[in-house]
């Protein structure tokens, strides 16, 4: 990497992210996104475990994330939400990185790592949920997914209006936005008695609907059952 050497918890410049990334890429690994159904086109590939790796003790930087994001591509996009500091992150700068998801992982990566600690998370639920784009769709249950997990301190109430919201798109036929769901409601039923009973019931209702909705009851009963 150019430059003076530094801690690894030292910020860094775009140039020696991009310099990183250029010599951690592989054509094996671009190939591998293959058969996780994220597109490569736009990637070089580099292994999620080496970004991982490459982020987890450095200092969020959210001038960097947001130039990483500008310049585009899988990898400075993954990087990007890697450093992002949630608790800069409004609303309409949530907005705009969902409106430009355009695969799974990129989506699941933010709503896991990033927007789940962010102060607009929860008010970001229903607002993408209503959205018919795919992949906004799906960054709103897998943020309910993340918040099940990351968010300790939230009642049971958030959970419950999720579970209305999925309960509302389970119709939703599309895989990336139906598995989402499946995740959410399972996830959140986990998380103690009263939302396991209540996503039980989600299930229950839901079943007497038919196709796809019947196969997202049999999902959560197995995992809560």
């Amino acid at each position: 990497m150019s430059g003076t050497a530094r801690s690894d918890t030292a910020w860094l410049t775009l140039a020696e992210v991009k310099d990183w990334l250029a010599a951690n890429a592989s054509e094996t690994e671009r190939q591998k996104l293959l058969g996780y159904g994220i597109p490569n086109e736009c990637a070089i590939g580099v292994a999620m475990g080496q970004m991982l790796a490459f982020t987890r003790k450095r200092l969020k930087d959210p001038a960097l994330a947001a130039a990483l994001w500008a310049d585009g591509g899988y990898e400075m996009r993954t990087l990007a939400v890697l450093i992002d500091d949630p608790a800069t992150l409004t609303l309409a700068r949530m907005d705009a990185m969902v409106a430009e998801f355009d695969n799974w992982a990129t989506c699941d990566t933010a709503c896991f790592r990033l927007f789940d600690k962010a102060p607009a998370a929860w008010e970001a639920v229903p607002r993408w949920a209503a959205s018919e784009r795919l992949y906004t769709r799906r960054a709103a249950f897998a943020l309910v997914w993340g918040l099940s997990v990351h968010d300790k301190r939230a009642g049971d109430q958030p959970f419950l209006d999720a579970l209305a919201l999925a309960e509302a798109h389970a119709g939703d036929g599309r895989p990336h936005v139906s598995k989402a769901i499946s995740m959410a409601v399972r996830a959140t039923g986990k998380r103690n008695g009263a939302l396991c009973s209540a996503a039980l019931g989600w299930a229950g209702r839901i079943e007497l609907r038919g196709k796809p909705e019947a196969r997202l009851a049999r999902e959560v009963r197995r995992a809560l059952g």
